[in-house]
Parts: structure tokens; sequence; C-alpha cells
């Protein structure tokens, strides 16, 4: 038996008045999901553990089975292992937005969606101005881009951005940890801290400054005119995918995002790039479910990841949030299943999102998600359709964590 995992990243909801209190999942139009969960089982995952905020990283790598306990450390350094930067014992690595304030509020976690191309000139100018033997930048994708800082100290307080929007920048800027550990050979936390907010502070007139900027406001649109460290760590201890489950022996990961090609790089899994892969709504949905069957092929695991619905869920945009759900049914699970639906080497699907990032909060919550599960042969459950709500009453229950990626190895 081979395995896919679909992750429609921020696609689960909340209940929304203008759609009959319905979710978007209730709401949208998606036959594929719904004919999966009534042919397989469904459920619900915590994919947050307590003490942890509801990011990606933490949800993903989660799902994938791994205990945060022991191998969190971040997204900076999944971020850098993405790009094929290799950590050094000393670096401290944070991911490093490009995003838009106005006013003294965070506007935008996304600088106003950049296109790779132009973000690395910016990051370049970054270097440029602010760089040094201690502090440098490097490009990541669109607006995701990658901080270190030698000898720098992991015990810090960091606000994402896409948590905190129409909120005062100023006040969020980086704090040390209460009591924070001295580590020999690192600067301290409170030293870490100065240095990370005099990098932010200067950033704001360097980047306003650049031409790319400045044309993008005289043409009334949001610029990238701040930097965002958040998410660091040290090089993280992880073991692959196929020292934990001996049913895979082979995998690979396919996403536009780098914190989950990080993730799959050090889960030992091959890294697929798609041509037009963007994490956006206008992203190569054919491409990437051309490119899973085609991995499904040659792999035993296949980890699909879409990032759509979480960008439109932070901006907080309900119409294209419901495009992006009802794009991954119709240009990804459909064609994947019609595929391979009949293949002689079985295949298993789960299609779930990682968190909920409702579209009237505009922030990722820390509340279960509904997935389910489809191979030849399953003995159903009694859920008839693809929700929230529905997968309540679905046959696995309510699993916790690693439990999924557990109980998802079980089927051979």
């Amino acid at each position: 038996m081979k395995h896919i995992i679909i992750l429609g990243d921020g696609m689960a909801d909340h209940a929304v008045a203008r759609l009959g209190n319905k979710t978007l999942l209730q709401f949208a139009h998606t036959p594929y999901m719904d004919l999966l969960a009534k042919m397989g089982k469904t459920g619900r995952l915590m994919t947050i553990p307590e003490g942890f905020l509801p990011g990606s990283e933490v949800a993903n790598s989660s799902i994938m089975g791994y205990d945060q306990h022991q191998v969190y450390e971040g997204r900076g350094p999944l971020e850098a292992a993405s790009i094929g930067y290799e950590m050094d014992p000393i670096d401290f690595a944070l991911r490093c937005n490009l995003i838009h304030v106005k006013e003294g509020k965070i506007i935008t976690h996304n600088g106003g969606n950049l296109e790779t191309k132009d973000a690395d000139i910016l990051i370049q100018y970054l270097n440029e101005q602010l760089g040094s033997e201690r502090v440098r930048f490097y490009t990541g994708i669109q607006y995701r881009h990658l901080l270190i800082i030698k000898g720098g100290n992991k015990h810090i307080v960091c606000a994402p951005p896409h948590d905190h929007p129409n909120e005062s920048w100023h006040d969020l800027l980086v704090k040390a940890e209460p009591d924070a550990p001295v580590e020999t050979g690192r600067m301290t936390a409170a030293e870490t801290a100065e240095l990370l907010n005099k990098l932010i502070l200067k950033s704001k007139p360097i980047l306003e400054r650049h031409p790319y900027n400045q044309q993008k406001e005289a043409q009334g649109k949001r610029t990238a005119n701040l930097i965002w460290p958040w998410g660091g760590g040290y090089r993280p201890r992880m073991r692959t995918l196929m020292e934990m489950y001996p049913q895979i022996t082979s995998g690979a990961v396919i996403s536009a995002v780098d914190l989950i090609r990080g993730i799959g790089h050090y889960a030992g899994l091959k890294n697929i790039i798609v041509p037009g892969a963007t994490g956006l709504a206008n992203t190569n949905y054919e491409g990437k479910a051309e490119a899973a069957i085609h991995a499904l092929r040659h792999e035993d695991f296949v980890y699909l990841h879409i990032e759509a619905s979480d960008e439109a869920g932070h901006d907080g945009d309900l119409d294209l949030k419901l495009k992006t759900i009802e794009n991954l049914d119709s240009r990804i699970v459909g064609p994947i299943y019609e595929e391979i639906k009949n293949w002689d080497e079985p295949v298993c699907i789960a299609v779930m999102p990682d968190h909920p990032t409702p579209v009237e909060i505009r922030t990722h919550v820390k509340e279960p998600v509904p997935f389910l599960i489809w191979y030849p042969g399953i003995t159903p459950d009694d859920v008839q359709v693809y929700d929230e709500e529905s997968c309540v009453r679905g046959s696995y229950g309510m699993l916790y964590l690693t439990q999924f990626m557990e109980e998802f190895m079980k089927i051979e």
C-alpha cells in the first residue's frame, strides 16, 4: 500500500454568518472530498501540543509523526534546509518576512504578495546595508526569507506577523525570555533581542527608499517596507520517516512553501519542485497533481501541501478562500483519485488541513481539524460529507498529534 497526504493548509474554518452559519467546507462545492468521506473513514486531529503556538511548522511536522518536544526548533532552521543552507552549530536561524506596515500597524504579513525575483533584489540590498560577519540575509520564496545570526540566542520572544494584523508593530518587537539561560559561545538573549530590534528599525527607511518600493507606492500598492524576523532556532535533530516507519522506504514532499520543504528535508523526503507553484491561489494545481501521481509511481509516501487556503484566510478574503477549497477538490483531489483508484498497487489517500485559519479572524487557531482516509476496500463509517462538523461523528474519533501518522501507517 502506498500513502499520500493531501494537505490544504489552513482550510478548516468557523461558521460564517454570510454563508448561512456554515463553515467554508460545508458551503463550498467539494464533490470529491465528499465522495472520499462517504466511501472512507473520517475523524478529527489535534495537531498542536500544549505549550505551542498553532504554527504550520508545528502542525505539519506533528501530522508527519514528530513529537514537538523532541524536535521543535522553530521555522528558521526549516527555511534554511529548504533553500540548501547547511547550518553551522553556532548558527541561529530565523524566518524573516518582508511585511507591509502603515501608520504604525502591521497591515499584511506578506509585503504585498512579492514575486521572488523582486524579493531577491530587496534581500541583496538588505545585505549591503545591514549585513556583517554576524548578520546575513538569504533569499527564500516570495515574502518568506532567512536571517542567520552567528552566535544568536534562541531564548527570545518573537511575534509571528500573520497572528497580529492591524496591531502596533512597535509593541511587538523582540523580547528576551524571562530568566533566559546563558549558553556558552553565544550572545545572551537580551543581546540577541537588541540586535534584532535594531535590524528591524533600520530596515524601514532602507526598504522604503528602494526604487522597487517607491514604484509600488506610487502605484498605490502595498510595499515590502519592514523586515520581521521570528520563529528562530538551532539545527533540529530529527529522524527520517524511513527510520520511524519501516513501511516507508522512500518518499517525496511537494510544496511551494519553504518550511514544508525544510521539514521534508529533515524527514528524508525528496523535494519535488513544481514550476508555477506559488503558495497562493494562482498556484499550478495541475502541475502539483501530476507531480504527486508521478511520485506515487516510484515512492511509498507522498506529502502534497497546498498553501492557498491559508493565505486567503490570512487576507480575510472569504470568496477567495472558498475558491481555493473548491480548486483543491476539483484540481488536486479529483485528478489524483481518478488516476490511482484502479491501480494494481493500491494507494491510501488522506485529506486534511494542518490547522484552521478562520477567514473572519485572519490567524491560526488551536483547534482540531477534520480528516478523511480512503483506500480500495476500506469499510466506510457513517459520515457522508467532509467538513468540520460531520467529521465529529467519524469512526476515528479524536486523535492527538502523532496518533494520526501511527494510524495512517497501520494501513498496509
